[in-house]
């Protein structure tokens, strides 16, 4: 499976040349006769009972067709959320979620949730008409931090929530902790706090429901990261039986766990199409996509670890606060599982502690982002690990070395569960350390200070969990026809990973055929496929493997028909480059040859576990201490990605996922007015996004160990990148300004924060 196979694949993506020549369709493109379009009047404040909503003059103007509020949504029953919290927490504590009907009813909780509908004949027509409705409210506390909601004189946002407290819950060995901690030379404390952040892919939400009477269906056209999922929360936000619910999608313009769940917008457009007998549209900008798309992020971990004489890792213990907004959103449960499945990271740490509580505030909810959780864990354990090496003096790689998992004790399971498949982290740390040249980062860092600038490396390294989904199984469909085409069909959707080159060359190499005569059909509309959608790094190794296996069933029930052609028994048939041939036989049957008549279908499934990608990053960069502004100067990556089906889509998702982290610890962060809850940050006017410069190329190699959990030695490769990025960069500018006595400030580190950290140690 790579990229030396008979077909010499160039590493071009095959969806790259529709994409970038603008022929690909978005959700905005899909169109239908007779549709009307939707206009969403949200809250203008953060938290208020809704006293009346007078929509009468709205509704007068020119080409209104409707407008749709809280008593329609309460009337349709779509009050409800779907939520993934499904853990039982402590003493039997199940998550406590207010009631959240699809357009606000009688209460708003965060500024921009959906208040009223307005659909008109034209975009116009239903933007100025929601310009008309009057919203009446009696205005309440609000709280936007997420410690401040835990305290006991914070503001009540829901009765069905007392304290604030939607879920609280502990894992692993407190007592065990205690006692090491009590006999521990050394103990490391910090609190880290991994900052709120808005996903803003390029492609802004949109949505378009058309409901067929006669048979009780909605047509869905919406942009996705899988049908299941989406389709299953649907039904439950709804309870439409999810045959009802017909899903469309074309091309999805990045994702980043935002378009994983089902939105109450959704919803309330499938009661407009419902009432009004048409297609209902709607497209989001991108302030109500800032407002409204769930956030990623906002941890904050109090950590401790405890080390001995010889700087051994004793036991660690973190508090974990997390934000998941006004209300619990599907992505919800990923904060929690994946912490606690890589919380020892990639160290040998005996006795694991950790407790988790979970409030609600008025800000949008959050969901799943990019490693949810994975990026959030790492960050805690790789900043408790930096520290201890700089207060006991011990060169920061060589306390890794001291604690690793060592490569014999694979497969590993840790004192919190997680059940890591095989690693090599010594081998990945002394091929990062040689490509980053380590031993020679004094001599460059005396050098920076010559031109008056300060100079500091960053380590991290870390592993994840990825490949996990909620499917019973992950199911492909393998279709040949006639003219020798092979056909498959799936339900991962593709935002932007390239899955139409990487599941059509694990066909292709499969059956040793050219890549053009693979066609990968994804999220077919109606299709009764189960499996995943594509989340948490889990494609390749869930619907990749299955791709990998469908194909060999092609093989297998070919031998069984061509022997037929043949004359021969099954077992004495030889398959080939296309071809089925025989020793007892001068005859070819390709495999066309085999579909003339009537197409031929084969269905295969697997079900996988999770894999552990992991690996080493190193960085380097300097600051101005004029300006306080931070250049990265080198960013070095190996990576354990398993067996790599295509290096050039591995590069691209890699070098994605490292920016995406830079721009969280260089600027990203959604900011919230402490007095009133408004968002200060509802456009790219006050919203950091990184660009294409703020990393230089990064050198990049690979360490592979070979996945036992997939047929293809796999281990996905998504997050990667974002999951070693912040703790690597973050911990390259406390070295930098650690060596002159300043303390690094939390992310982001803008320029300014980093001047006036350095500024008020100098004065």
């Amino acid at each position: 499976m790579n990229d030396q196979s008979h077909q010499h694949h160039d590493g071009r993506r095959v969806e790259d040349l529709r994409l970038i020549t603008g022929a690909g369709k978005y959700a905005s493109d899909w169109t239908t006769s007779g549709q009307l379009y939707g206009y969403f009047v949200r809250s203008d404040r953060a938290h208020a009972e809704i006293v009346a909503v007078d929509t009468k003059p709205a509704a007068a103007f020119p080409g209104v067709k409707q407008i749709f509020t809280g008593e329609d949504a309460v009337r349709a029953g779509y009050t409800r959320a779907p939520h993934t919290m499904q853990f039982i927490g402590k003493n039997g504590m199940k998550a406590r979620a207010p009631e959240r009907p699809v357009l606000a009813h009688r209460k708003v909780r965060f500024v921009g949730e959906a208040v009223a509908l307005v659909v008109a004949d034209t975009p116009g027509a239903a933007e100025d008409a929601a310009e008309l409705v009057a919203i009446e409210y009696r205005d309440l506390p609000s709280v936007t931090d997420p410690e401040g909601a835990l305290a006991v004189d914070a503001p009540q946002l829901s009765d069905e929530v007392p304290g604030n407290l939607a879920w609280e819950s502990e894992v692993g060995d407190e007592q065990a902790v205690a006692a090491a901690f009590a006999r521990a030379h050394h103990v490391t404390r910090a609190k880290i706090v991994s900052t709120r952040v808005a996903p803003n892919p390029m492609e802004p939400r949109a949505c378009l429901v058309a409901y067929d009477a006669p048979t009780q269906t909605y047509l869905i056209h919406s942009p996705m990261q899988g049908i299941t999922t989406l389709r299953g929360q649907l039904s439950s936000y709804t309870k439409v039986p999810q045959e009802k619910l017909v899903f469309e999608v074309g091309d999805v313009g990045g994702g980043f766990g935002q378009r994983s769940g089902a939105y109450p917008e959704y919803a309330a457009l499938m009661i407009a199409a419902n009432a009004l007998g048409a297609p209902v549209k709607w497209v989001s900008r991108r302030s109500e996509g800032l407002l409204t798309d769930t956030h990623g992020r906002n941890m904050i971990a109090h950590g401790q670890l405890a080390l001995d004489r010889e700087g051994k890792f004793l036991a660690m213990r973190i508090d974990w606060i997390v934000d998941l907004g006004a209300y619990l959103s599907p992505g919800a449960q990923g904060h929690v599982r994946n912490t606690t499945n890589c919380m020892t990271g990639v160290y040998q740490i005996p006795a694991l502690y950790a407790t988790y509580r979970i409030p609600i505030t008025n800000t949008t909810p959050i969901g799943a982002y990019r490693g949810a959780g994975r990026p959030d864990i790492a960050y805690a354990v790789e900043s408790l690990v930096n520290q201890a090496a700089a207060e006991l003096g011990i060169d920061a790689a060589e306390l890794r070395r001291r604690n690793f998992i060592p490569p014999a004790a694979f497969p590993y399971t840790s004192p919190t569960g997680g059940s890591y498949e095989n690693a090599d982290m010594p081998g990945v740390l002394e091929k990062a350390l040689a490509l980053a040249d380590w031993k020679g980062f004094e001599a460059r860092r005396v050098q920076s200070k010559r031109v008056g600038k300060l100079r500091g490396i960053g380590i991290s390294t870390v592993i994840e969990n990825t490949g996990l989904g909620n499917a019973p199984v992950d199911e492909v469909e393998i279709q040949l026809d006639a003219g020798g085409t092979v056909s498959v069909l799936n339900v991962a959707k593709a935002q932007g990973q390239g899955h139409e080159t990487t599941f059509a060359q694990i066909v292709a190499n499969a059956l040793q055929i050219p890549l053009e005569r693979i066609k990968i059909v994804q999220c077919a509309p109606g299709t009764t496929l189960r499996g995943n959608g594509t989340g948490g790094s889990r494609s390749t190794v869930g619907a990749g493997s299955v791709c990998h296996i469908a194909a060999q069933k092609l093989i297998e029930e070919g031998k069984r028909l061509a022997a037929l052609e043949l004359h021969v028994e099954p077992s004495q048939v030889d398959y080939g480059n296309g071809e089925f041939t025989s020793g007892e036989s001068d005859r070819i049957v390709r495999l066309a040859d085999l579909a003339q008549g009537n197409t031929l279908r084969y269905k295969a499934e697997g079900k996988f576990g999770s894999t552990y990608p992991n690996g080493c990053h190193i960085a380097e960069i300097e600051i101005d201490p004029d300006t306080g502004k931070t250049e990265v100067v080198s960013y070095c990556a190996v990576d354990d990605i398993g067996v790599v089906v295509n290096h050039t889509i591995v590069e691209g998702q890699l070098h994605g996922g490292v920016v995406q982290g830079a721009g969280q610890v260089f600027g990203e962060k959604v900011i919230y007015d402490a007095e009133t809850g408004q968002p200060l940050t509802a456009s790219f006017m006050d919203y950091y996004m990184p660009r294409a410069g703020l990393i230089p190329g990064i050198r990049g190699e690979e360490h592979p160990t070979q996945s036992k959990v997939s047929p293809l030695g796999v281990k996905g490769v998504g997050e990667s990148g974002c999951t070693a990025s912040i703790p690597v960069l973050v911990g390259a500018v406390h070295d930098a300004l650690c060596r002159v006595g300043v303390k690094c400030p939390d992310m982001p580190l803008t320029p300014a924060k980093v001047w006036r950290a350095i500024n008020g140690a100098t004065a």
